[in-house]
């Protein structure tokens, strides 16, 4: 488990820019689960390509070198954005995935968004991002981290379009991720347990679907 410092680092892109900076090895890193863990959860709730070959705009929120993108690329998803404040992963994942169309790197801070239009996403994916910007307690978290998390929170709102999802997925306890992502009148939310086998570690995907 990190120490208290560490967590704290991990809402800056300092911190993010140094570690893939070390690890600048053409490798790739998962959090929580993969694709194929995932791939039945998206076959349910990502909305499909359509038959003219319309994809769905699907924002990755704190992209950093997960496979993902490249994943949902692979069965017909062209129309992707991916953000994330570190410059050397975005610089990296782009250089890496140059050759495939529907897929844009874009540095951004995801507590604002100002270079995503409103209303503009029919999907928004988190898989750990959220998490990182955690530390302290969460019964009664930091004013930093309140802060950090309503302004992400609120971005999301902002740029998904009216019947738009937000997909988080976490390791972290519902009863304490839902006040942070919950807003009233704003979305419905529905919390899917996803464990694969009997006595693994549960992990959740939070579904919010933007009224």
């Amino acid at each position: 488990m990190a120490d208290a410092k560490t967590l704290e680092e991990l809402a800056h892109p300092e911190y993010w820019n140094n570690r893939y900076q070390k690890g600048a090895d053409g490798g790739t890193f998962e959090w929580f689960k993969s694709f194929k863990n995932l791939e039945g959860f998206f076959t349910q709730y990502l909305p499909k390509p359509s038959n003219e070959g319309r994809s769905p705009q699907i924002l990755h929120l704190g992209c950093g070198n997960s496979e993902l993108p490249i994943d949902l690329h692979s069965i017909g998803y062209r129309n992707q954005v991916c953000v994330d404040f570190s410059e050397v992963v975005i610089n990296d994942m782009g250089t890496r995935n140059a050759e495939r169309d529907g897929i844009d790197w874009k540095v951004a801070d995801v507590r604002d968004l100002k270079d995503i239009n409103d209303a503009s996403m029919d999907v928004a994916i988190d898989k750990g991002t959220l998490d990182a910007m955690l530390s302290g307690s969460l019964w009664d978290p930091p004013e930093p981290v309140r802060k950090n998390t309503t302004a992400y929170i609120d971005q999301v709102v902002r740029v998904l379009k009216p019947g738009g999802v937000f997909i988080y997925i976490t390791y972290r306890q519902p009863h304490f991720m839902k006040p942070m992502v919950a807003r009233d009148g704003k979305w419905d939310l529905k919390v899917i347990t996803l464990n694969e086998d009997a006595g693994t570690f549960d992990y959740f995907a939070f579904v919010m679907t933007k009224h």
